[in-house]
């Protein structure tokens, strides 16, 4: 886990691992009609970005930590048919974050083998027993695993929360200048990376030769530099989050509430 996890690259994928989580209707709600979403990406990239590494990464008392406060963010995300807490929507935001992670990295570097697979399928489990999810729940393998992800995105409808999350995601107005330039490539990716099936749902084209095209260059152009650039500024974000994150707990004694200067500010869950 600690190996894909710790690479840069999978910062790219976090718009179309939060587009797979608001596949569940639960979590689509919570997050469109509970957290200040279109104020607050980067802040719900620090947050989750956070989570992640501090599982793999933090020491055991970091780890309590952080667990405790992505539970009592949650507490109060509940409405008519949903709640923050669910464990069946932490298992699915928990299997996003794997799903989305090893699939970007084998994008990159190329496939692991079926042992190292299987391991990292198996360290990946500490994501949803973080989110207080029973071990049991958990497929048992991998292959259980994509019978239960492609079960889900067969099942799942794609809601006007989750569209609604999707346009304050790739369509925000509020993010500062120097990401908006980032934005046309991540759009392409992040549609590309998403299954086929949930494309039309969400408003995009099911197929785009200039979109796939694009892709194409771009793609081309990460798996031929970005293998090569020194490990060190490939784990930065895992050093700047970790010491983002015990500097927060050291003033403040809280990593997941932040104040933001356009609307309200709110509570903002880790994950979900």
């Amino acid at each position: 886990m600690r190996q894909i996890s710790s690479e840069g690259i999978l910062i790219g994928a976090g718009a179309v691992a939060i587009l797979l989580q608001m596949c569940h209707p639960g979590v689509a709600a919570g997050v469109n009609r509970h957290s200040n979403f279109a104020y607050r990406v980067q802040d719900r990239l620090r947050t989750t970005m956070t989570f992640v590494y501090a599982m793999a990464f933090g020491t055991p008392e970091e780890k309590k930590t952080i667990i405790n406060m992505v539970h009592h963010a949650h507490t109060p995300v509940k409405g008519p048919g949903y709640a923050a807490d669910d464990s069946d929507a932490q298992l699915w935001v928990a299997a996003t974050l794997y799903a989305t992670a090893t699939d970007v990295y084998q994008k990159v570097f190329g496939r692991l083998s079926e042992e190292v697979n299987d391991r990292v399928y198996e360290q990946y489990a500490v994501l949803a027993t973080s989110l207080r999810v029973s071990p049991e729940m958990w497929p048992k393998n991998r292959k259980a695993f994509w019978e239960y992800w492609d079960h889900c995105l067969d099942t799942f409808p794609v809601t006007q929360d989750a569209v609604a999350v999707k346009n304050d995601l790739l369509y925000n107005a509020q993010i500062p200048w120097w990401a908006k330039v980032n934005m046309p490539a991540l759009r392409i990716v992040t549609i590309e990376w998403m299954p086929e099936k949930l494309r039309e749902p969400f408003g995009f084209k099911k197929h785009s030769k200039s979109r796939r095209a694009w892709y194409h260059v771009i793609n081309a152009a990460v798996q031929s530099t970005y293998p090569h650039v020194p490990r060190k500024l490939r784990t930065f974000p895992v050093d700047y989050y970790l010491k983002d994150m015990r500097k927060r707990m050291a003033e403040k004694g809280d990593v997941i509430v932040g104040t933001t200067n356009h609307g309200p500010a709110r509570k903002q869950a880790v994950v979900g």
